[in-house]
């Protein structure tokens, strides 16, 4: 196996870093103090080319493939902008756009794609509901069809971009005797008579990607607004999607644990305890050590995940380990990061303090730690049957 990048890849990287630690990191503090999205920031974004990175090019994109968007993501968080950011972008990008490019319609891709790309609109995805989370395939929203129009009553929650965004992957019941092989996907717009969102909701972490409730009451989708095979969008659409979420989505979380590296040694080697920098203490020496390990491992299982996607190959299980494993491991990061840091990890100028509380929602968004290893046991089983027979 080659694990070398290739050089246009690490130099696309390095300018995403460039761009992020100039034009975006600098207002991080001060948009997650406000708990404010970062207009300016998306604009700076579209600017870049960074909105529809992986689209192809007659769309407005950039063709990017899914180990040069891992890396562009990462390089984002790497260069200290806030996680809310990085959130909202994903959600924009790889839930809303990646679904209209690998399975829309022609007519589909070249309605939505280009103002994705532009940043002309916000894009989410909506599939979690107030009751039915983990357990995804009991969703209660329903829709019907009436003539040329589906009709979609029930609601979603939790969903980023949801107060500011202009279209959603909106996910409801088409056959209510089928399962999860009875749930269709839509391409739903703010304007369609029937659709409205929620307040935002207030979070502990991710404050600059605004979060609320969408609601459907007899809301109006043209029946040309179908994604993907009728029935089956649960399975087609929710497949393609999750696999992309778990790499380029998590990715991110890498670059954080590699900007809290840095952030601890540069702190370790000047805070000076008992006459010398607290670099100097195997406590700390152990704790940097750890969280060098915890990063690259992380970062490897996330290439993995990319380059299988990149041979077209299916990489359920490998994208549910890379999930569960990265987002573990951020957690003790962060702990880590703010015990260096003492008193002064605690306080919101540094930035240990908000990637604290940011870390939390890896283990629960995206399917939760524990759904992953339910993924997990499946595909293994899967897996080890079909090599024995």
């Amino acid at each position: 196996m080659d694990f070398a990048i290739p050089e246009e890849y690490i130099q696309f990287r390095d300018s995403v870093y460039h761009f992020s630690r100039d034009r975006l990191a600098p207002r991080a503090e001060a948009l997650d103090l406000e708990g404010t999205f970062g207009w300016d920031n998306w604009r700076d974004m579209a600017d870049m080319g960074l909105l529809g990175l992986p689209f192809p090019e007659e769309y407005g994109g950039s063709q990017a493939s899914p180990l040069a968007t891992c890396l562009a993501m990462e390089a984002m968080a790497h260069a200290g902008v806030d996680s809310g950011t990085t959130l909202s972008w994903g959600a924009h990008t790889i839930l809303c756009g990646v679904p209209i490019w690998l399975l829309g319609s022609e007519d589909q891709k070249k309605r939505y794609l280009p103002k994705l790309a532009s940043g002309e609109w916000i894009g989410g995805f909506g599939l979690t509901e107030p009751g039915s989370g983990s357990d995804a395939a009991a969703m209660k929203t329903t829709a019907v069809k009436r003539g040329d129009r589906w009709i979609l009553n029930g609601s979603k929650m939790f969903i980023t971009n949801g107060p500011i965004g202009q279209v959603f992957i909106v996910f409801a019941v088409t056959d209510k005797t089928a399962g999860n092989k009875g749930i269709s996907a839509f391409i739903v717009e703010k304007s369609f008579p029937g659709f409205s969102a929620g307040k935002e909701l207030k979070k502990m972490g991710h404050r600059t990607s605004p979060t609320s409730e969408l609601v459907f009451d007899q809301c109006e989708v043209p029946e040309e607004n179908l994604l993907g095979p009728l029935h089956l969008g649960f399975l087609a659409v929710g497949k393609e999607t999750l696999e992309w979420e778990r790499s380029c989505m998590i990715a991110p979380i890498v670059g954080g644990m590699e900007f809290l590296l840095e952030q601890c040694i540069a702190y370790a080697k000047n805070r000076r305890q008992f006459g010398q920098p607290i670099a100097q203490f195997q406590a700390i020496q152990q704790k940097l050590a750890n969280m060098k390990v915890a990063l690259e491992a992380s970062r490897w299982l996330i290439y993995r995940v990319a380059w299988l996607k990149e041979q077209g190959r299916s990489a359920m299980l490998e994208a549910s380990i890379a999930k569960l494993f990265v987002t573990e491991r951020m957690l003790k990061v962060v702990d880590d990061a703010v015990q260096i840091f003492g008193g002064y990890g605690y306080i919101h100028e540094y930035p240990v303090e908000r990637a604290y509380r940011d870390a939390k929602l890896g283990t629960i968004g995206a399917g939760t730690s524990e759904v992953q290893k339910m993924i997990i046991i499946r595909e293994m089983m899967k897996r080890y049957v079909r090599s024995l027979s």
